[in-house]
């Protein structure tokens, strides 16, 4: 069994309920401990009708009771633990990233507003969490089978960050699907100039994408190596990184994004403008892996 649990957090909501499902089949693979939190945002003696209260081993609990009645359903389920907290849920489920192999969460919960494309507490958790963080979107109109595409993973040619690329390996391997890696370069290019300053030479755009093409082929080398059966294809492609991602997504089982580094100017945690619209738009379930921790 792996030695860290897959998460899956739930609030009573169809969106929780279809992460616990893509949880469920995480630990599966894995062989993993699925632990399934439940975070109680207000104490007891608030509004019933708006609030979960209880514990686990209460039948009737309004949160608890649909996952463990769904999990009731299967014949093979791996080992299962539930584990209920009292807080901010935007603070203490990345908390519960820490000792957690994967956390899984729906696009949103049963707060907020119905015109949000992505609820506040699985926006908090894919940007601190220091775990890699799956967030489940609602199903696409369409009605895609699950499972039928490749997996899909964005890398930035010029700061690539190798835990990414790691996970989007050995999650294509451990799926035995295909990965498709997207490579996307700034074009057309825009330059400004001062008056008169001389305009600089045309670049040659065939020359970017064959650079952006080497660089990327680089980067992927020794995770070729480390996973000789997955078949991993490069696609460079011009212009927006989000838009390139968004588009594979409608036909992908999983996209993997990374997250920024700390800066030295900005030491709060960033997901950066890409991963950001990716998490918003995405039609499949998305994973944001934190980016390796720096040597030294």
């Amino acid at each position: 069994m792996s030695s860290q649990p897959v998460v899956a957090a739930v609030d009573g909501s169809q969106d929780s309920l279809r992460a616990l499902e893509w949880a469920l089949d995480a630990a599966r693979r894995r062989e993993a401990l699925l632990r399934i939190v439940h975070v109680r945002q207000y104490p007891h003696w608030t509004k019933s009708d708006v609030l979960a209260v209880g514990t686990p081993e209460q039948d009737g609990d309004p949160v608890l009771g649909p996952a463990r009645s769904r999990l009731a359903t299967e014949s093979v389920l791996p080992a299962v633990e539930y584990v209920v907290l009292e807080g901010a849920p935007g603070v203490l489920l990345p908390e519960v990233g820490e000792t957690a192999g994967l956390l899984v969460l729906g696009s949103r919960g049963r707060g907020g507003f119905a015109s949000l494309l992505l609820g506040s507490n699985s926006l908090a958790a894919a940007r601190d969490a220091e775990c890699p963080v799956v967030v489940v979107p609602r199903p696409a109109q369409d009605d895609r089978a699950a499972g039928a595409g490749p997996l899909v993973v964005g890398v930035n040619a010029d700061s690539p960050d190798d835990a990414t690329l790691a996970f989007a390996f050995a999650e294509a391997a451990l799926r035995g699907a295909r990965l498709r890696v997207v490579a996307a370069y700034p074009w057309p290019l825009h330059t400004w100039m001062l008056p008169g300053e001389m305009p600089p030479p045309d670049i040659d755009q065939d020359a970017v994408e064959h650079e952006t093409r080497i660089l990327a082929e680089g980067f992927l080398a020794a995770h070729r190596e480390r996973h000789a059966g997955v078949a991993a294809e490069v696609e460079v492609l011009p212009g927006d990184a989000a838009g390139h991602l968004v588009e594979a997504s409608r036909e992908a089982e999983l996209v993997v994004v990374g997250r920024h580094r700390r800066r030295l100017l900005a030491p709060a945690r960033m997901m950066g403008s890409v991963t950001q619209a990716v998490l918003l738009h995405a039609e499949c379930p998305v994973v944001v892996v934190p980016p390796s921790p720096v040597e030294g």
